[in-house]
């Protein structure tokens, strides 16, 4: 049987077939290599730019460099705010597996504290895992060692060397200079990412005023790496602009007679130049070690400061106020005259007792059997309460309340520290809002002496004292100088215009005769005076901290220390020719010519002859002749790990304390020397003992060469 015919082959189908195989095929291959020609010209034509940047960011990371804080001088070129190098522990988290068990291995060979490793993990916690967290500020040498043996174990973990900031002259300082801490979320948010690479900002003092001048401008550093993360070479750089230097017009020898002369009370003082505005002293005790905060205060010394009553860190001389006393007198009297309600040969009469028309409560003068007939420059001398009570009313308190803002009270001085106070100028419109009490001519008089409402700062007496001695009233400042860069000239801080104090000079002398008489025997500060070399011209005055029974006196000093009056005294000299006006608040003090007073002449003598002031138990200290070192109390017990140092501060009055109860940095002499505190900073070679160096009369203490006046 014969099976089916296959069918022939038809070669020209199947050729044909072929061919639109081909050609299809063809299209097909030459489409894909026109879509992938396409494509790439996209990647190497279209998109080169944006490749080429992301290729560039793979090899090359850009590190931020930190510059240099600007450091900070006083007048005569002594280093009150240096930057010494140091290392500090980074940790990225990004490249961690296990954090908290890398940072419990870590604490095995560094000494962590419990704050440490709590601010780490709260930062871990809100910040981005790419970016370094700081573990640990300064390490020591010995710790660095035992890191760098075991390096490799930790990934993620790098020792970066940077600058920090020491205080050499500690407490003296501290409420002037201020202090720099580490940068927090609040903080960052305020910085910017542009200055994100920042571990440390000004927290008070200059340090916070002057802040973004001070820390300069971040730099970066381009850095090639390889696949694995490590840096190759450096292959470009945009220099980092180091912080600008501070010179202030405060002398540190001042500082420390004005410390000294205080002892153990507490307070605050503050010098002026009258012809500059210049500060050349201020000072608020007690005060603390600024060193502690820089890299992290511990929870103990943190609530040693904050159990302190007589709190070290508050600044007296802005943020406190007083009552001023009968330091007011001068300018009530000059606005007396000023305002055609008095002449200088206008006089009231004294009896001991002034009453308001058809009252029987009584305010008493400082004499109680009276001081007779007075004028004005006996009101001054004598601090006739009597005068001032009619002068008061005479102008009434809408004039009276104009001229005292005149004057500079109620308002900030414009100092040039953060957080200053305007204080309370007494009114009307400030009484019914603070008691919802209508304004009484008892209030009047009450004012007219410097009590009731009253709320001034030491900034603003030395201000309005300033422009009696000067006839001008200027901005007080600390800040004299500044200069970008070591090897740029120092360049004046520019300043506003003064104020006239008085439209008319002869006004103003009448006053400033009258505070020299106060100086004079007869006046209320003539013992501060007493054999001085030169004429000085003062104000003493007492601030009541309660008011007195009935018509009787308090005597102050059978009181508790916190309810004792308050210790006045304003004043400038040389008296004919002013260079320096100060001045005093001191807590507890009592009488302002008894306790302020002394004071006053103390710092004059520093400042004017190179006289520093004696301390308990010592002998005078002779112009140009340095103290002997104070033997090392038999207390101070030497640090217990040997790798650790002493707080770089000098002698002084410590975190805070005075006299011995129980408290820290007691010292048997006046300056209330701090022992020796432990701490984990390297050894730091001490500051010398400042020593009086002797100046020629009405001169004051010299100026660095090349600063301006």
């Amino acid at each position: 049987m014969v099976g089916p015919r296959r069918r022939g082959k038809n070669p020209h189908a199947e050729a044909d077939q072929f061919r639109r195989r081909a050609v299809t095929g063809f299209v097909v291959v030459a489409l894909c290599l026109l879509g992938l020609g396409a494509w790439y010209f996209k990647l190497q034509v279209i998109d080169h730019a944006d490749y080429a940047t992301r290729s560039e960011a793979n090899r090359i990371r850009p590190r931020p460099v930190v510059p240099g804080r600007g450091t900070i001088y006083d007048r005569n070129g002594l280093l009150l705010a240096e930057n010494v190098p140091a290392f500090r522990l980074d940790v990225t988290p990004d490249k961690v597996k296990e954090p908290a068990k890398l940072v419990a291995d870590l604490a095995k060979i560094i000494d962590l504290s419990p704050e440490d490793i709590e601010r780490f993990e709260a930062t871990r916690k809100a910040t981005r895992g790419f970016r370094p967290i700081t573990l640990k500020l300064r390490v020591s040498e010995e710790e660095m060692a035992r890191f760098a043996v075991d390096r490799w174990r930790y990934p993620g973990v790098e020792l970066v060397p940077y600058l920090t900031r020491r205080y050499p002259y500690g407490e003296l300082f501290a409420h002037i200079v201020g202090y720099v801490g580490r940068v927090d979320e609040k903080d960052l948010e305020t910085l910017g990412e542009i200055n994100s690479a920042l571990t440390h900002i000004g927290k008070t003092g200059l340090e916070r005023y002057y802040d973004e001048q001070l820390r300069g401008r971040i730099g970066y550093e381009k850095v090639e790496t390889n696949v694995e993360g490590r840096a190759l070479r450096v292959v470009g750089r945009v220099p980092a602009q180091a912080g600008t230097d501070l010179r202030l017009s405060v002398d540190a020898k001042l500082q420390q007679a004005i410390v000294d002369s205080f002892g153990e009370l507490e307070g605050s003082a503050i010098a002026v130049d009258p012809r500059t505005g210049e500060i050349l002293a201020m000072v608020s005790l007690p005060s603390y070690d600024p060193n502690l905060f820089v890299n992290g205060i511990s929870s103990k010394d943190f609530k040693l400061l904050n159990d302190n009553p007589s709190r070290p860190q508050f600044n007296r001389l802005v943020l406190g106020g007083v009552a001023p006393g009968s330091t007011l007198k001068p300018l009530i009297a000059l606005a007396g005259l000023d305002s055609g309600k008095r002449k200088p040969e206008d006089t009231v009469v004294s009896t001991g007792m002034f009453y308001l028309p058809g009252t029987s409560r009584g305010w008493g003068d400082a004499s109680r059997r009276g001081h007779g007939v007075t004028n004005l420059r006996k009101s001054i001398s004598q601090s006739v309460n009597t005068y001032y009570y009619r002068l008061a009313l005479d102008l009434g308190i809408a004039q009276f309340d104009d001229y005292m803002e005149h004057y500079g009270f109620g308002q900030p001085t414009g100092v040039d520290l953060r957080g200053e106070i305007g204080g309370i100028l007494p009114s009307p419109a400030a009484k019914l809002k603070a008691r919802k009490e209508r304004w009484y001519p008892g209030d009047t008089v009450n004012v007219a002496i410097g009590q009731g409402d009253w709320k001034v700062t030491p900034l603003q007496l030395v201000r309005a004292t300033a422009g009696i001695a000067n006839g001008q009233m200027r901005r007080p400042h600390l800040v004299s100088e500044a200069r970008v860069g070591f090897d740029r000239p120092w360049e004046p801080m520019p300043q506003p215009a003064p104020i006239a104090i008085s439209p008319n000079p002869a006004n103003v002398e009448v006053v400033r005769l009258g505070m020299q008489d106060t100086m004079q025997p007869g006046g209320t500060g003539w013992r501060t005076a007493l054999g001085a070399p030169y004429l000085m011209a003062g104000k003493t005055g007492t601030a009541q901290v309660i008011s007195r029974r009935g018509t009787a006196a308090v005597d102050p000093r059978s009181l508790p220390m916190h309810l004792r009056h308050r210790s006045l005294f304003v004043g400038f000299a040389p008296a004919d020719n002013p260079t320096i006006a100060i001045a005093i608040a001191v807590e507890g003090g009592g009488y302002g010519g008894s306790t302020a007073g002394p004071m006053a002449r103390k710092i004059f003598d520093a400042y004017l002859l190179g006289k520093m002031p004696e301390k308990e138990g010592e002998e005078a200290v002779p112009a140009g002749t340095a103290p002997a070192t104070p033997p090392a109390s038999p207390t101070t017990a030497p640090p217990a790990n040997p790798s650790q140092g002493t707080s770089p501060s000098p002698p002084g009055r410590g975190v805070g304390v005075r006299g011995n109860e129980g408290r820290v940095g007691t010292s048997s002499n006046n300056s209330a020397a701090l022992a020796p505190r432990s701490s984990s900073l390297p050894a730091i070679a001490p500051v010398p003992t400042l020593s009086p160096t002797p100046l020629p009369a009405g001169e004051g203490l010299k100026r660095a060469p090349g600063a301006s006046a």
